[in-house]
């Protein structure tokens, strides 16, 4: 069986580590280099860097980011963030990363995930799906969750694997920053439907919350942010946790 795993996960904005709540209010939360480095000792089994304010002319900055990461950090890392051509995950992975995540210029152009999948291998391309509950169903957001899509959460993923994708991020905005657990329904659903690893993302307030992500959820890893930032939760701490819930964990 494989083993579940814990992703901290650092929102980036002009070089910094930022966290929201519901995807606004964003506030600083410290130096990303560092907290990745704090995060590999405590035993984080991979990391996540999103540029929430990525365009063309920060792509540089960007790729010296991951280089810097890269050169102090021996775990496994994604970076996203306004990724949109070959040439963008081209310059990541050789900066240093280990796959690459693809939100909103998938969605716009799905072939985009095919390409990536035939350059790069499946396991370099994580699909990020940004997800809201409304109307009896879970729908896709575009552009770090500011505009709504008439496509449901499922089937944007169902065609996502079928293009390529090696793994989803899928993020409940309902659930994002308000500590009251993932939303293991939605997460379960795409976790059966699909043969790919799905990452939870959004609500982890306390250790409970990952193992039911991981035992409600089917989910393969569990991502978080702030209660690792703010220090509300030892990683070492929760996987031992984990452990003696019986549930897979490398520690």
């Amino acid at each position: 069986m494989l083993t579940k795993r814990i992703i901290p996960c650092l929102d980036i904005k002009d070089g910094r580590t930022v966290k929201g709540i519901n995807f606004e209010n964003i506030r600083d939360a410290g130096d990303p280099v560092e907290l990745a480095i704090e995060y590999a000792k405590q035993g984080a089994d991979e990391l996540v860097f999103l540029d929430i304010t990525a365009t063309n002319e920060k792509r540089k900055t960007l790729s010296e980011l991951v280089t810097r990461i890269a050169k102090h950090i021996n775990i496994p890392f994604t970076v996203g963030g306004g990724i949109s051509s070959i040439e963008d995950v081209s310059v990541l992975l050789k900066a240093g990363a280990d796959k690459v995540s693809i939100n909103t210029s998938a969605y716009k152009n799905p072939q985009l995930i095919k390409e990536l999948a035939n350059q790069f291998g499946s396991q370099c391309i994580v699909l990020a799906i940004d997800t809201k509950f409304e109307n009896n169903d879970w729908f896709v957001y575009l552009n770090g969750g500011k505009v709504k899509t008439e496509t449901t959460t499922v089937s944007w993923a169902k065609k996502a694997v079928e293009l390529g994708a090696g793994e989803i991020l899928l993020t409940s905005m309902n659930n994002d920053g308000t500590k009251n657990g993932f939303a293991n329904d939605i997460t379960k659903r795409i976790s059966e439907q699909v043969n790919v690893p799905i990452i939870a993302s959004g609500g982890a307030g306390k250790m409970e919350h990952f193992a039911d992500a991981f035992l409600e959820g089917k989910a393969d890893a569990a991502l978080a942010a702030s209660v690792f930032h703010y220090k509300e939760i030892n990683i070492q701490d929760l996987k031992k946790y984990l452990s003696n819930k019986k549930i897979a964990i490398r520690i």
